[in-house]
Order: C-alpha cells, then sequence, then structure tokens
C-alpha cells in the first residue's frame, strides 16, 4: 500500500473547489478545447484539398496528425503536472495552443498548416488529462467516476455541436475564421484558469521518488495495470466500430453518408445517457459495482449484435445501431469508474496516471479504428466486426476478473487515512 496514499488538499479549499460552478465549468472547458477544435475543422478539410490545391489525403493529415499529437501530448503533460503543478502546466499548454492556432491562421501552405495542427494538439490536449487530475486532487475517491463522467456528459454536447459549428463559421467566413474562433477560445480558457482555479496538486512527500517512483509503484501494481487496461479496451470498442461502421453502413447496406452520420449519433446519445446515469448511481454504488454492471451491458449488447450477424438480421442499420446503444451505455459506466480506479492508485501521481492511459487510449485507437476500416471494408456481412467488438468486450472483462487484485480495488479515504496513521507511527 505505501505509494498509495496520499493527505488530500487543505479540506476548506478542496470542499470550496468541489462545490464550485466556475471549477466545474473550466474542467469541461479544458477537457474539450482540444477535441472541439479537431472536429470543427473536418467540415473544412475538402475545401483545404482545393484551396492549397492538394489531394483530400494529404488534408486529412490535419486530423490524423492532431490525433498523434493528442496522444503525445497526455504522455508528456501527465508527468509535468505532478512535477511542477496544475496550473503551470496547463498555461504553458494553453499559451503554446494560441501560438499554434495563430500559426494555422497565416499558414501559407497545406504542410505549415499540419505541422501548427501538431502543436495546437500538443498544447490544447494538456486539458485533457490535467483535468482528470485536478479531479482525482478535490474529490474523494467515491466522487471522481461521476464528475468525470458529468464532464465527459457536457464535453460530448459540445463535441456534437462542434462540427455543425466549424461548417457554419467556414460557409460564412472561411476556413481561417475557425483558427480565430479556436484561438479566442483558447485565451478565455485560459484566463479562466488564470483567475478562478488555483494550485490543487498534492504536496508530495519526503522521498517519494519523483517520476521514477510514481512509474515504478504504477507499472507494478495490478490494480492500476487492470484498471488502465480495462479502461482502454473499453475505449477500442468505439474506434473499431466507428472505423467499421460507414463501409458497412454505405458500402454493405448501400445507405447515404447522411443517413451513417444520423445513426451515428444514436451511439454517442447512449454514450451520454450512460454517463448521465453514471453520475446518478457513483453517490451510491462502488465503483468497482458500477465497473461490472458496464461489462455487463458491454457483454449482452455485444453478444446479441454477433447474433444478428449470424441471424442477418444486422443488414438494416436499426439492428445494428440500437443494439450497439446498449454496449455503449456500458461502455460509459466502464470506462469512468476505470478511470477513477486508476487515477486513485497513487493520487499524487494522478497527472502521471492519466497520461499513461490517454496516450494507450488515443495510440493503440488510431490502430484499431484503422483495423475497424478494414474489417468493415474487406468483408460482405457485419460478422468479422461485431466479432471484433465481442471479443474486446471480453477482453475488457477479463482485466477486472484476472488482473485487478480484489482486496487492493477498494481504498476508502478511511483506509487511506488509517494507513497515514500506522505509517507515521512507523518514520
Amino acid at each position: 500500500m505505501h505509494g498509495m496514499i496520499s493527505k488530500p488538499p487543505e479540506t476548506a479549499v478542496a470542499k470550496n473547489l468541489a462545490t464550485s460552478r466556475v471549477v466545474l465549468l473550466l474542467l469541461v472547458a479544458m477537457t474539450g478545447i482540444a477535441p472541439i477544435s479537431l472536429y470543427m475543422l473536418v467540415p473544412a478539410l475538402p475545401v483545404l484539398a482545393t484551396n492549397f490545391g492538394s489531394d483530400i489525403s494529404l488534408a486529412q493529415m490535419t486530423v490524423s496528425l492532431y490525433m498523434v499529437g493528442i496522444a503525445l501530448s497526455q504522455l508528456i503533460m501527465g508527468p509535468l503536472s505532478d512535477r511542477f503543478g496544475r496550473r503551470p502546466v496547463l498555461l504553458a499548454g494553453l499559451a503554446l495552443m494560441v501560438a499554434a492556432s495563430v500559426a494555422c491562421i497565416f499558414a501559407q501552405t497545406l504542410p505549415q498548416l499540419i505541422a501548427a495542427r501538431f502543436f495546437q494538439a500538443l498544447g490544447g490536449a494538456a486539458g485533457m488529462v490535467v483535468s482528470r487530475a485536478i479531479i482525482r486532487d478535490i474529490y474523494e475517491r467515491e466522487r471522481v467516476a461521476s464528475m468525470i463522467s458529468l464532464v465527459v456528459a457536457a464535453l460530448m454536447i459540445g463535441q456534437m455541436v462542434s462540427p455543425l459549428t466549424g461548417g457554419l463559421i467556414e460557409t460564412a467566413f472561411g476556413w481561417r475564421a475557425i483558427f480565430y474562433a479556436i484561438t479566442i477560445g483558447a485565451i478565455a480558457v485560459a484566463a479562466g484558469i488564470a483567475l478562478a482555479l488555483p494550485e490543487t496538486r498534492r504536496t508530495r512527500a519526503a522521498g517519494s521518488g519523483g517520476f521514477r517512483g510514481d512509474v515504478s509503484v504504477l507499472i507494478q501494481s495490478r490494480a492500476f495495470v487492470g484498471y488502465v487496461m480495462c479502461q482502454v479496451l473499453a475505449s477500442q470498442i468505439i474506434f473499431t466500430f466507428a472505423g467499421g461502421g460507414p463501409y458497412i453502413v454505405v458500402t454493405q447496406m448501400g445507405r447515404t453518408s447522411a443517413e451513417y452520420g444520423a445513426w451515428f449519433a444514436t451511439t454517442g446519445f447512449a454514450y451520454l445517457v450512460g454517463n448521465l446515469l453514471c453520475v446518478r448511481f457513483a453517490p451510491r454504488h462502488s465503483l468497482e459495482r458500477l465497473i461490472w454492471l458496464g461489462l455487463g451491458l458491454q457483454l449482452c449488447g455485444s453478444l446479441l449484435n454477433l447474433t444478428w450477424s449470424f441471424i442477418g438480421w444486422n443488414e438494416a442499420p436499426a439492428w445494428l445501431f440500437v443494439t450497439q446503444m446498449i454496449v455503449m451505455a456500458g461502455n460509459a459506466f466502464v470506462m469512468a469508474n476505470s478511470a477513477a480506479g486508476a487515477i486513485s492508485i497513487r493520487p499524487e501521481a494522478a497527472g502521471t496516471a492519466s497520461g499513461a492511459m490517454g496516450f494507450l487510449q488515443q495510440g493503440i485507437g488510431a490502430l484499431m479504428s484503422q483495423f475497424g476500416a478494414y474489417l468493415g471494408g474487406h468483408s460482405a456481412t457485419t460478422l468479422p466486426l461485431t466479432s471484433a467488438v465481442l471479443a474486446i468486450s471480453l477482453l475488457c472483462a477479463c482485466m477486472m476478473i484476472f488482473v485487478v487484485p480484489r482486496r487492493e480495488v477498494v481504498v476508502s479515504e478511511t483506509l487511506i487515512e488509517q494507513a497515514e496513521e500506522e505509517e507515521s507511527g512507523m518514520m
């Protein structure tokens, strides 16, 4: 248990932050600035290709390298926030995002724009990783999952409207105006952090080992590895299905891309509902119980979809997506609660834990998206894709069954205080 315990920040300050609506809004904003900026540019990709006289595949690099930047940022910014504090890393990341956004505005070639977008993601994604660390800093372990779910639910609403917003801005003012909007948004978030968010990083004990000590403790913890892999595998269901879905609906089923977009939105809605239900249930149930609830829904939904594939019913979008909604509702429970478990193993290293989890999620996600596209584009039925989703769901459940130790999953605040008392008595 040594290294898993740490006193929370000053009680009065933590309680004030935990009940502050301004802080909650800032958590949503800092989490969403990078992904919203990603989706705002997507409708303008054909215009970029035309304006720069390039192929659409090269314009797509403004999205793909942006995702690489998000993955690398989480690996870098998490440990830095544990070392230097949450506020300095957030402000430095947003400053980099603002500078890169300005560079996007004045880009004269597509390679210049692609490079600027990479640095835009590198800076902006600091909010994604640090926000989870801040949630662990100011909330008790039992509330971490519900707060992550609440932030994600609010973020998803923003992500749903960001492509429409980007399209409207591009139509009215041109594609460069999108980056003016992103620059203003990043400046506003940075100003809010500078004015309203105090430092929340926990005071590190002497001799705690710093970054190397954090990594050593985390990778040797079966609970941490199990929670992280459970969260990462759950996220791969989304990437795999999103990669193969367009090919199945448009190519196999002969539907339009607009119809695919409408059906895919139902899975996002189910994920949103799952997060809202998690917010409601988390205060009354342990995160382990909620993970098992989510795993059950994932397995039931994916097994039903595989059954429909064998029967042949999944040749209609309604059967495929309505059943996938069950999977996505459960997915929300698994992802939020396993993330909460992972960043609670060593609270003073919440940034490092969050960064490692985010990096694996995005990095593996890029590969699984391609894998899903291969399954959807090189088959005549939905069977390969639904089989992959079921296999990932089973692997996700195996992490909780075989990796997460049963006696280490519950680390209540009372047990933390008792352990600290015992440790101080040994000093």
